[in-house]
């Protein structure tokens, strides 16, 4: 049978104190409900009824690329009320998935068992133990079969005590929903309309209700507040970090690690503590990365290091480099084989070439560096007048002395010089020496400025 999805992502999440909707906060730089339709997108659902309220705008901007019906639900009066916003889009023929926004852990693993579950019975819900139960809606069981949900809020003492709670998230027929939707009142103490409601319809009925469970409790934890946000960030990168030191890449720290994107690497990584993933970065054999390092977009080559403090983005390295600590390489940055950037250097739409190296304190932007090119510490590539930005083109071998300037659109040939001090504006031919700084002068008797 096909099914859809809806899910549930109507709250403001007042306890968030923030002006974006909850369900748009970030685990891992992906707001927690991209993290819930990405794992739906891979079960294969025909439909996902997004139930929608507070920040409509931000969400239809954040999530505009995903495949989803918006369904408005203008007054947030429960969770029965925020799915009968999506009965006019349900089937007859067709189950139902309920998921709720803001438990962005569930694994697709886990749903499958719940869909599975539905495929034995007339309803299925994925329930939990937890050792503290409070606030949550507990489980009425009649020995196997479940009877019934019943809010914290509208339990007695002895329902409280029950450890087992509903998470939210459950499946039936869309004719069974449709109907149970039509019937709810919101006679309670929050004069809600509850979702759970249906789960007593449908034990009146006859229905089967059978309940399935997660591999673990965090899976289905919600997020309704910035601590249990950190918590759930935390969760996620820890198992992140473990499966890929099940792989083989060495992370000194899984504790201190942060994958907010994917990895791909060979055999003999290491990753030292504080380091950030984004995007889609790629590691060749023996790669070391030090620590509070920040990879984004880029591809390191075999034996690279890339020292302390470091960010490297949309930048490609082949094998043998070296960058840093404190360098930054970024967008359109290349280094060929056992070029080096040392510490504070920075690179943009440059090449470094075979063997060159610019080892302190150098700016080179839209340049292109030969091989075995030497880059003295202080260098700067004047690339841009304000309004365009020009090219430098330093050829194979040459030496640039400390402290230069090289003025856009220059070319320094193979094997020329450039002196300490200089501001290069003229193209230097082949080993030619440019040496372009004013005569020293030594005044005697200068008075030193005091203070006034």
């Amino acid at each position: 049978m096909t099914f859809s999805v809806v899910v549930l992502a109507a709250g403001k999440g007042t306890r968030m104190k923030s002006n974006l909707p909850k369900v748009l906060h970030p685990i891992a730089d992906k707001p927690m409900v991209q993290h819930i339709i990405d794992t739906v997108n891979t079960l294969g659902a025909d439909n996902i009824h997004l139930i929608y309220g507070h920040g409509g705008e931000q969400l239809e901007s954040a999530l505009s690329h995903n495949h989803l019906n918006w369904c408005l639900q203008a007054e947030q009066l429960g969770t029965g009320h925020a799915v009968q916003q999506a009965a006019p889009h349900i089937k007859d023929n067709e189950d139902v998935l309920i998921l709720v926004g803001d438990a962005p852990l569930i694994k697709a693993q886990t749903l499958q068992q719940l869909i599975d579950t539905k495929k034995q019975s007339d309803l299925a819900l994925l329930t939990v133990e937890l050792d503290d139960p409070t606030g949550m809606g507990r489980i009425i069981r009649d020995g196997e079969h479940v009877k019934a949900i019943v809010e914290h809020k509208d339990a007695t003492e002895a329902q409280r005590q029950i450890k087992e709670i509903n998470t939210g998230m459950m499946i039936m027929g869309g004719a069974d929903l449709k109907r149970w939707l039509s019937a709810l009142k919101s006679d309670n103490a929050q004069g809600e309309f509850y979702l759970t409601d249906v789960i007593e319809m449908a034990a009146k009925e006859g229905k089967s209700i059978k309940a399935s469970h997660p591999s673990s409790s965090v899976e289905v934890e919600g997020i309704n507040n910035r601590k249990q946000l950190a918590m759930i960030e935390r969760a996620y990168q820890l198992e992140n970090a473990e499966n890929l030191l099940m792989e083989g890449l060495y992370i000194l720290d899984p504790q201190r690690f942060d994958l907010r994107g994917q990895i791909s690497f060979g055999v003999d990584c290491r990753i030292d503590v504080n380091v950030i993933i984004k995007g889609n970065v790629v590691l060749g054999n023996n790669v070391t990365i030090g620590p509070n390092c920040i990879l984004i977009d880029c591809q390191i080559g075999d034996d690279s290091v890339i020292e302390a403090n470091s960010i490297v983005e949309q930048a490609q390295l082949h094998n043998g480099c070296s960058v840093g600590p404190y360098a930054r390489l970024r967008p359109g940055a290349v280094m060929h084989d056992k070029s080096k950037v040392g510490n504070f250097v920075e690179m943009k739409k440059t090449t470094l070439g075979k063997g060159s190296k610019a080892n302190h304190l150098t700016y080179l932007g839209d340049t292109q560096v030969g091989e075995g090119a030497n880059i003295g510490a202080g260098t700067i590539t004047c690339n841009y007048d304000g309004v365009n930005k020009s090219q430098t083109i330093i050829g194979d071998g040459a030496f640039i002395g400390s402290n230069s300037a090289l003025v856009a659109p220059v070319t320094i040939g193979k094997m020329a010089t450039v002196g300490a001090g200089s501001t290069v504006s003229s193209n230097v031919d082949d080993h030619e020496l440019a040496v372009a700084r004013s005569k020293q002068r030594n005044i005697q008797g200068w008075q030193r400025p005091t203070k006034k």
